[in-house]
């Protein structure tokens, strides 16, 4: 576990998503829950001895499976925006480990069988503060990675938990993504507003600026080839071809190379249908 101030923390140890938990007087709040119930109670026993409130509360920061198939082992009441209540509200209440094939780090552990989904309580819109101790705690909508994503936001720490924003030497998601929003919120990120701010990615932990910059330059690259096979009428199948490119940049072990392929695959074909193709046919 990583420390980022003394009420602060972060883990990347568990599969799935980094994980961060904030201890305050009034309790712990859970930043994302790892895929594996067993990392979850493993997560919970790993914080017992911290001194802290008795409430807890987990944060889910977009609606992404990787981060919220394991809320329930967090055992707790979940925060989360509106949006990603109503992806959980359009399915069954168990969720079945079959299927799929989003390039999601889920789909690559063997042993997830049938688990109950836990839905958000508590929902946001735009944005909320949270007083569960001296500092404010700020969670506000950036729809960029989805619709239901959210950044927690901690202005006297200077700390800032991104989610899929940032992925650290992971391709991104692109299948529920709005680009030019994305670009929009990088930006916000390198600017006088967040001078000084500890930049924390949903994979891969504590950003520095380069890392932020290579990320923009995926996303700008990846817009401007979807624009241009927009252009021509292209059929979706095209978006493969900027596959190369977009892992290219990235270092990664070769056993992860299938899996963000697909991701990027699924992502691509999705997002070019959804923002070209589907606009089109209306």
């Amino acid at each position: 576990m990583q420390s980022l101030k003394e009420n602060v923390h972060i883990e990347d140890k568990y599969t799935g998503v980094t994980l961060g938990v904030l201890n305050l007087p009034h309790g712990l709040i859970y930043i994302d829950a790892p895929p594996i119930p067993e990392d979850g109670r493993s997560w919970r026993a790993d914080l017992i001895d911290l001194d802290s409130g008795y409430e807890r509360m987990l944060i889910n920061l977009d609606e992404n499976i990787d981060r919220t198939i394991g809320s329930r082992a967090m055992d707790c009441p979940v925060l989360a925006h509106k949006k990603t209540a109503e992806f959980f509200s359009n399915r069954s209440n168990t969720f079945k480990a079959q299927g799929q094939s989003t390039g999601a780090t889920w789909e690559t552990i063997p042993s997830l069988g049938n688990i109950r989904w836990a839905p958000p309580q508590i929902t946001l819109s735009k944005k909320i503060t949270l007083h569960w101790g001296k500092t404010p705690i700020i969670l506000e909508h950036h729809p960029s990675t989805n619709k239901g994503a959210i950044w927690l936001i901690l202005p006297e720490e200077k700390i800032v938990f991104v989610g899929d924003l940032i992925l650290k030497n992971q391709p991104p998601f692109f299948a529920n993504a709005d680009l030019p929003l994305w670009l929009e919120d990088l930006a916000l990120l390198s600017s006088d507003a967040y001078q000084g701010f500890t930049v924390v990615s949903g994979r891969g932990g504590v950003c520095a600026s380069s890392t932020i910059e290579k990320q923009s330059e995926i996303i700008e690259g990846a817009h401007k080839k979807l624009e241009a096979l927009a252009k021509k009428n292209a059929e979706v199948e095209k978006t493969e071809k900027m596959i190369p490119d977009l892992l290219s940049p990235l270092r990664f072990p070769v056993s992860e190379r299938e899996i963000f392929t697909q991701r990027l695959r699924y992502g691509l074909k999705e997002y070019y249908q959804n923002h070209y193709q589907n606009d089109e046919e209306e």
